[in-house]
């Protein structure tokens, strides 16, 4: 793909969406190209034509809300924790228990400590 060829253009069809993708597959490894000033062109148009492919994703495409649950356990798989490791950001290790088996509510305190501990987003966890 010649880098002269592509053009910037809004993305406000499937078929947009297609040809957007092929060119940013085509750009990927736009850092290695040893010119530097075909470089910094080719990562400047992948760095514009990836903004609005991500736009265009986020409208047509939206991700449906995580899970509060779902997200603490995928936080747990990701540091390889387990439920007592935790329990104390819960109450006990009960308490773990019936939220992640969903028999509890999860409270603002308990969203808010694993928040703060883990990097759960609080939009997640309030949700």
């Amino acid at each position: 793909m010649n880098i002269e060829d592509i053009k910037i253009k809004p993305i406000v069809t499937e078929e947009d969406f297609e040809e957007a993708s092929q060119i940013i597959e085509a750009l990927v490894d736009a850092d290695m190209i040893e010119d530097e000033a075909q470089r910094t062109k080719a990562l400047n148009i992948l760095e514009a034509i990836t903004v609005l492919a991500i736009d265009y994703e986020k409208k047509h495409y939206p991700m449906p809300p995580l899970d509060p649950i779902e997200a603490i356990k995928q936080r747990m798989e990701m540091l390889n924790l387990n439920q007592k490791d935790i329990a104390r950001y819960f109450g006990g290790e009960n308490r773990v228990s019936e939220v992640l088996n969903k028999k509890r509510q999860l409270t603002l305190n308990m969203a808010k400590k694993l928040h703060k501990h883990f990097g759960i987003p609080a939009e997640v966890l309030l949700a």
